[in-house]
């Protein structure tokens, strides 16, 4: 199906024993209680929010390095930048504007877990939905992260509601964890 295809399937089998050049820049958030807390919460149809942050901060990971960007900002703000503690999808009315308001709970969360977080990642977290949140992203990266987020939205979306997408999806996946094993 292509390549953003292919690299969006292998984003649900990476390890650190696969990835490790990824995962050396987001270990010491990935493994922890909070960011793991996040494979409780649905994010789109049938993708935990954990899976689905992973796979946007893996895509965003390849893009910059293709493109020569700040990797480690971008990776990092990447896998942080749903870092919510509630279901949006539970009918609490508070949740409702949940597209418009949860990119500032993620900022507020992520500078908790990481207190390195720089100016950069914070407004990449800030305005990842755009053109929800009125200000556009200011930087290449946060751009990237934008587009890749949305990407895998829609990607998600699709596994969860077209069936010959998800055969597809699963038959990818079994080929990739194959290729990785190797």
């Amino acid at each position: 199906m292509g390549k953003y295809f292919d690299r969006w399937v292998r984003s649900y089998s990476v390890t650190p024993e696969n990835s490790p050049e990824f995962f050396d820049i987001i270990n010491d958030l990935y493994f922890t209680e909070n960011m793991q807390s996040q494979a409780a919460f649905a994010q789109h149809s049938e993708i935990n929010r954990l899976d689905h942050v992973r796979s946007v901060a893996y895509l965003t990971f390849l893009y910059c390095r293709e493109h020569s960007l700040d990797i480690r900002t971008a990776t990092r703000a990447a896998i942080l930048h749903d870092l919510t503690y509630y279901d949006w999808h539970d009918g609490d009315w508070s949740h409702r504007p949940h597209g418009y308001r949860h990119p500032a709970f993620a900022a507020k969360n992520a500078k908790e877990l990481d207190p390195t977080l720089n100016e950069k990642g914070r407004f990449i977290i800030l305005r990842h939905m755009w053109p929800l949140t009125v200000v556009p992203p200011k930087s290449k990266e946060g751009w990237a992260v934008s587009l890749i987020d949305k990407y895998c939205a829609t990607r998600e979306m699709m596994r969860g509601e077209i069936k010959y997408f998800a055969r597809r999806f699963e038959e990818a996946k079994r080929l990739s964890e194959k290729k990785n094993a190797r």
